[in-house]
């Protein structure tokens, strides 16, 4: 298997989270963290906005996929926007403590493992851009 299947692959997979998790939160609210559902109508509203962010995220990561050694400049500003997710979860667990197990994963995920699939996809389109100059393409 190929670097770049391979990337493709753990893209696919994780992606999944986002897509899963934040179809949820859109169509639970909430509800969804089986929390006491005392919360403010307002509260519902920012975390559906959020949930619709984070389907939207997950489904752009999908749409790297094909051609992942091309999508530089869209893998990077999606890991942007996942890294800054991931800081703001890490500003909560120093505010208001640690989250369940799903929260620590996402964190570290955000925060360790996007970092490391940027470097992996730069490296795969490297190796795409080297090829493609000398077969003179």
């Amino acid at each position: 298997m190929s670097g770049k299947t391979a990337l493709q692959i753990v893209v696919a997979v994780l992606a999944a989270t986002p897509v899963l998790v934040g179809l949820e939160g859109v169509l639970s609210g909430p509800d969804f963290l089986d929390v006491a559902a005392s919360w403010p109508i307002d509260l519902d509203s920012h975390f559906r906005f959020l949930s619709g962010f984070f389907l939207a995220i997950g489904i752009a990561w999908y749409s790297c996929i094909p051609d992942i050694e091309t999508k530089t400049e869209r893998f990077r500003l999606l890991a942007a926007c996942t890294f800054a997710g991931g800081l703001a979860r890490l500003v909560s667990l120093f505010a208001a403590g640690l989250p369940s197990r799903g929260h620590v994963a996402g964190l570290s995920i955000e925060l360790l493992a996007v970092p490391a699939l940027v470097w992996w996809q730069s490296r795969v389109a490297n190796k795409a851009a080297e090829n493609a100059q000398l077969s003179g393409a």
